[in-house]
């Protein structure tokens, strides 16, 4: 299923879609707040930090995230397509190092 995404450009833009729909039939969008949804996504990140800690496939875990986020988007009035362009743009020209296996920007290893 992961060549689906690869090649073709459509197929997770249409996944988003699905899942707001999904979520509308059952009043998951306009029937809960975006801090529900948040605390549900909070939920999700502690399954998926479970599974890692138990070696586990994260895979279930992940794609929950993704859907709890998606929601959140569609409650706030965004795509996921715009959240992810958002973020990409933020993050294409960063430079940073690996320390201690964390990735530290340039910016924050200058002293102020």
């Amino acid at each position: 299923m992961s060549n689906l995404i690869y090649t073709h450009n459509h197929y997770v833009p249409r996944l988003f879609s699905k899942i707001v729909e999904w979520a509308q039939d059952r009043n998951l969008i306009n029937g809960a707040t975006s801090k529900d949804q948040c605390l549900k996504l909070v939920q999700e990140v502690g399954e998926l930090s479970d599974s890692l800690c138990k070696k586990k496939s994260p895979i279930d875990d992940i794609g929950d995230c993704i859907v709890c986020l998606t929601i959140l988007a569609e409650q706030q009035g965004l795509t996921m397509q715009e959240c992810i362009e958002h973020a990409y743009n933020d993050i294409k020209d960063r430079k940073g190092t690996m320390i201690d296996g964390v990735f530290v920007k340039d910016s924050d290893l200058t002293l102020k």
